[in-house]
């Protein structure tokens, strides 16, 4: 069973995300550790995916008219299992809860996709943020609360 859970700043299940981040964007895509490790926790909503209880999957929200969505990571053994989407909708919720119209997002090209089947849609140019190539991707959003 899924639970996605929320919070703002480092709180306690911070540990359990970063874990989530260092296992995907560090080992698995060889993003630098100081790249990763921004200095943005304290200043943004998480969000944590737990599939039994485990945690697997993680992203984190800035909020502002327009919103962004990064750091979205599912562990490799349970990717293929809608976790990623359902954190998206829980992030895009919580968007439009603090009153977020639009959501913006740094898309690895190789997960544009994935965003577009949620309705994001790509502009601007592809760039490399940690030598990896990306394209950002925007969604507006409607009739959430």
């Amino acid at each position: 069973m899924l639970h996605i859970e929320s919070w703002y700043g480092e709180g306690e299940p911070l540990a359990e995300a970063l874990a989530i981040r260092m296992a995907v964007f560090v080992e698995e895509q060889a993003v630098p550790l100081d790249e990763e490790l921004d200095g943005k926790d304290s200043v943004t909503f998480h969000l944590l995916a737990r599939w039994s209880g485990q945690a697997v999957g993680t992203a984190r929200l800035f909020q502002g008219e327009t919103a962004k969505v990064g750091r979205v990571a599912v562990l490799a053994g349970v990717r293929g299992k809608a976790i990623g989407a359902a954190l998206m909708g829980a992030a895009e919720t919580l968007a439009a809860t603090h009153g977020a119209t639009l959501v913006g997002l740094d898309a690895q090209t190789t997960a544009i996709a994935f965003y577009e089947r949620l309705a994001y849609v790509a502009d601007g140019p592809e760039f490399l943020d940690a030598n990896i190539p990306h394209r950002h991707m925007t969604k507006r959003l409607f009739n959430l609360p």
